[in-house]
């Protein structure tokens, strides 16, 4: 990998077109809409959006929240995507799949999205007949605030971040002809990363020592009530609606594993961003304005309500509003207020897509066998992300330069094992690895 990883305006209607004054009446207020927008001539579009709709998909989960705050807060409408919609998905893999069908064929345009997942869909890994559909990471939409939970049964064990004492106990439970199962939402995504890499740190081999199943988030904790599971990664709130119900315990959140570390991402379909480059640009700065509001702390009670809602999550708020907040009930006993593993929406450089965390995600699925050891990966995300258009986005909705990142790296990444992960030089850390799936 070389250097290159280092260091709204309102659409006036057709009637409104119709008269001379209602041109008149339709510029004014389209520069009324802009000036009130972003403040100071910010956005300096001599047009809105293209279109006024997008169709994006979410899964239940906390981290969705800059899609459905643009959605009930009125972002979208603030930036001409007047018919903006924000629809459930039932999996990852129903997110991938309307995402290859596109909204004009019923599916989506774009979608909340697991890291990896725009870089296995480009590239056919991970869709029909490997037939690629080309995506581009326009955002980060937050960081952190993802957990692995195990069963009651391991309580005794005080299994944390170190995962070596359900090793043997793990191989015991094999001998005597049971399963162990772990589960994840989706192969080569962000939590079954986690997984792999909290087990394999403690000497556990994620595709030999345990069953890695496919279980959508919503269905987690359902799961692991009926003894379906013997552990599970997934995001907030399901880890602590475990807690709270009293089915399992969470052994470690993943900022524990890489503080800081990238979570979802905004993707959305390459041919939609360049058929409508404004509307993209539109959903852009609607996101990174709602990702502003989510991240204020006066505002967590708020989006808890809102994200409890049935038509979002269908949680109670007191599930989603605790580890919005940092405070931690693992259920085994640790409580830990006020942390700093609360879930990150824009502070310090969250919401742009550092192409060295994305160089991590594909090395990781280089490492568990999803993407080919010959993959250039430099060439794979500089093809997948769109960086450059989080940048005018960020000045167009006026982002102060001291807040959009120098350089497309955040340097190098260290793991609670120990472990260095350097952006310019990926298959160096591969090698460094004891446990993986190449040689």
């Amino acid at each position: 990998m070389d250097a290159s990883f280092s260091a709204p305006a309102l659409r006036l209607t057709r009637r409104a077109l119709l008269t001379s004054s209602a041109r008149i009446a339709g510029a004014s207020a389209l520069v009324a809409a802009a000036q009130s927008a972003f403040p100071g001539g910010a956005f300096a579009e001599p047009t809105g959006p293209e279109v006024s709709k997008v169709v994006l998909g979410y899964i239940a989960l906390t981290d969705a929240a800059p899609l459905i705050v643009a959605k009930e807060k009125g972002f979208f409408d603030k930036v001409g995507l007047t018919d903006a919609v924000v629809a459930k998905q039932a999996s990852w893999g129903a997110t991938r799949d309307n995402l290859v069908l596109g909204a004009e064929a019923n599916g989506i345009d774009g979608a909340h999205i697991l890291s990896p997942m725009p870089y296995l869909i480009s590239a056919g890994r991970v869709t029909q007949n490997n037939a690629p559909t080309p995506m581009y990471v326009l955002a980060r939409l937050n960081y952190d605030s993802q957990g692995i939970s195990v069963a009651n049964e391991y309580k005794a064990m005080k299994v944390g971040l170190d995962s070596s004492p359900l090793r043997d106990v793990f191989a015991k439970k094999r001998t005597e002809g049971k399963e162990v199962k772990v589960a994840m939402t989706f192969p080569g995504g962000t939590h079954d990363l986690w997984l792999r890499y909290w087990l394999a740190a403690g000497g556990i081999d994620p595709d030999k020592d345990v069953s890695t199943i496919v279980v959508p988030p919503p269905q987690m904790v359902a799961n692991m009530k009926v003894g379906n599971m013997d552990a599970f990664c997934v995001g907030e709130p399901w880890n602590e609606q475990l807690v709270n119900q009293g089915v399992g315990f969470t052994a470690c959140m993943t900022g524990e594993i890489w503080p800081r570390h990238p979570e979802k991402a905004l993707g959305l379909r390459a041919d939609f961003v360049d058929k409508y480059p404004r509307a993209a640009k539109a959903l852009l700065i609607a996101v990174m304005e709602a990702q502003q509001w989510c991240d204020k702390f006066e505002n967590k009670e708020e989006m808890a309500t809102i994200l409890g809602k049935r038509q979002w999550l269908n949680a109670p708020a007191p599930d989603v509003l605790g580890r919005l907040k940092g405070d931690i009930n693992y259920g085994d006993g640790r409580v830990a207020k006020g942390t700093d593993l609360y879930m990150k929406f824009w502070a310090g450089g969250v919401s742009y897509p550092f192409k060295s965390h994305d160089a991590w995600f594909v090395a990781e699925d280089i490492r568990w066998g999803k993407f080919d050891p010959s993959t250039d990966i430099k060439a794979l995300i500089d093809k997948v992300n769109r960086e450059d258009l989080w940048r005018d986005a960020a000045r167009t909705l006026g982002v102060a330069a001291g807040d959009i990142p120098p350089t497309t790296s955040r340097g190098k990444e260290t793991f609670f094992d120990g472990k260095v992960f350097d952006p310019a030089d990926p298959f160096d850390y591969l090698k460094s690895l004891t446990i993986k799936r190449i040689a």
